[in-house]
């Protein structure tokens, strides 16, 4: 048994809508090159409560997805804890069944919320059928691939967690 903190990398998006599947085809890069004991990779599709049992069960959270944030085509922005919840507050409602905000809300309410948490957010050059990435966002996927896996090995330690509070101590 390992005394690594477990770490969720969860890539959602829809593959078969062009530049909307980046999320999951980082996680997929990631996965076929990158095993560790203390990694999950879950393809979150375009996200399901069944989701909530994975979050819940992380001591961090990696989530990677297409999304619209103001930049350039294949741009990638990070959100790590507080400025991920900030980010999801103020986007528009989510076409997925559940949003991304909902499960982590799950996840506050049983007192199982990651602690520490960071979305990666590539902004997609077209949304359309096809599941071929555009050239910017294909290279955005080998970059942020190789961010994600830069944080989850900083976040490979144990964090100490405490209930009902902030959970921002190192």
């Amino acid at each position: 048994m390992s005394n690594s903190a477990k770490t969720l990398i969860l890539g959602i998006g829809n593959t078969l809508l062009g530049d909307e599947g980046a999320g999951v085809r980082t996680m997929e890069l990631l996965r076929d090159s990158h095993a560790g004991d203390c990694i999950e990779f879950v393809d979150g599709g375009t996200l399901s409560f069944t989701l909530s049992r994975y979050i819940e069960e992380a001591d961090n959270l990696i989530v990677i997805d297409a999304a619209n944030i103001g930049g350039a085509a294949g741009e990638c922005r990070c959100f790590i804890d507080a400025e991920m919840d900030e980010f999801l507050s103020r986007g528009g409602r989510s076409v997925h069944e559940v949003s991304l905000s909902d499960l982590l809300d799950i996840a506050r309410l049983v007192d199982r919320l990651p602690h520490r948490r960071a979305l990666f957010g590539i902004q997609p050059q077209h949304v359309n059928w096809g599941e071929q990435l555009s050239p910017p966002v294909s290279c955005a996927v080998r970059d942020t691939a190789e961010k994600v896996r830069h944080l989850a090995e900083t976040w490979r330690e144990p964090r100490i967690h405490i209930p009902n509070g902030s959970g921002d101590s190192p």
